[in-house]
């Protein structure tokens, strides 16, 4: 039995899978990916990647900060893959549980997955810092500079973790409770490498791990079945 053949029998047999996803995920819909040779890191800036995205630097220049991440981090007419869209229908079908991500695209909720766990928050989503309205995607790319609040002037935030900020309690233990039950753990297009999102995996007890990846990860000795590649071209050839 290959390796696709295997998944395919896990998936079958599955009532309460989880997928939990990174950056790679989204780089077959032309969003890049942080760490890889064309992505955001290996290019060049007036200041790292890191430092832009940092809450620091956003509240020092936000000017900066927009102008950086309105070129390379809004991909509003980026569309969902053959990932999305069978972590999407695996959902509707009641093999898959939820869906925990890295990713602040918002592409799996536009595949149609309603249980989404989004550990870095969402680009489509911002809100005034001072009295908390909150904007769409498409005032903040609006905006000439760093968008304000049309109501109270206050600056406006991204609703996304930057460095040095704590992730979402409730996301998190959300998350957790959904891999703790798993009965089948797809781990796929991500390095591992980002913490504390990489250690929720930790939380998995059961004997069903794959992961999904181009590169090795740190996890390759502890998973059950691996899987290399593109992901959307691997769960593009899943029955459901």
């Amino acid at each position: 039995m290959t390796e696709l053949e295997t998944l395919q029998k896990w998936l079958d047999e599955s009532r309460r899978g989880v997928f939990f996803g990174g950056a790679g995920v989204s780089t077959e819909s032309g969003v890049p990916d942080f760490r890889s040779v064309d992505g955001l890191y290996n290019q060049s800036y007036d200041y790292s990647p890191e430092t832009i995205i940092s809450h620091s630097f956003f509240i020092h220049d936000p000017e900066e900060f927009y102008r950086f991440y309105k070129e390379k981090m809004l991909y509003l007419d980026a569309e969902p893959n053959a990932a999305h869209k069978k972590l999407a229908q695996l959902e509707g079908a009641g093999r898959l549980a939820a869906v925990v991500t890295q990713n602040i695209d918002g592409l799996h909720q536009a595949a149609g997955s309603q249980k989404v766990y989004e550990l870095h928050g969402s680009v489509h989503r911002s809100y005034c810092m001072k009295c908390r309205k909150f904007f769409d995607a498409a005032y903040v790319k609006g905006a000439a500079a760093a968008p304000r609040c049309d109501v109270c002037g206050g600056l406006v935030k991204p609703d996304v973790v930057l460095y040095e900020e704590p992730l979402d309690g409730a996301i998190v233990e959300g998350a957790v409770e959904a891999i703790a039950g798993a009965d089948l753990l797809i781990v796929g297009g991500t390095s591992l490498a980002v913490y504390p999102a990489a250690g929720l995996i930790n939380y998995y007890r059961g004997h069903r791990l794959v992961l999904i990846n181009k590169t090795p990860t740190p996890y390759d000795s502890r998973a059950d079945l691996i899987l290399t590649g593109k992901i959307g071209e691997l769960l593009g050839q899943i029955e459901v």
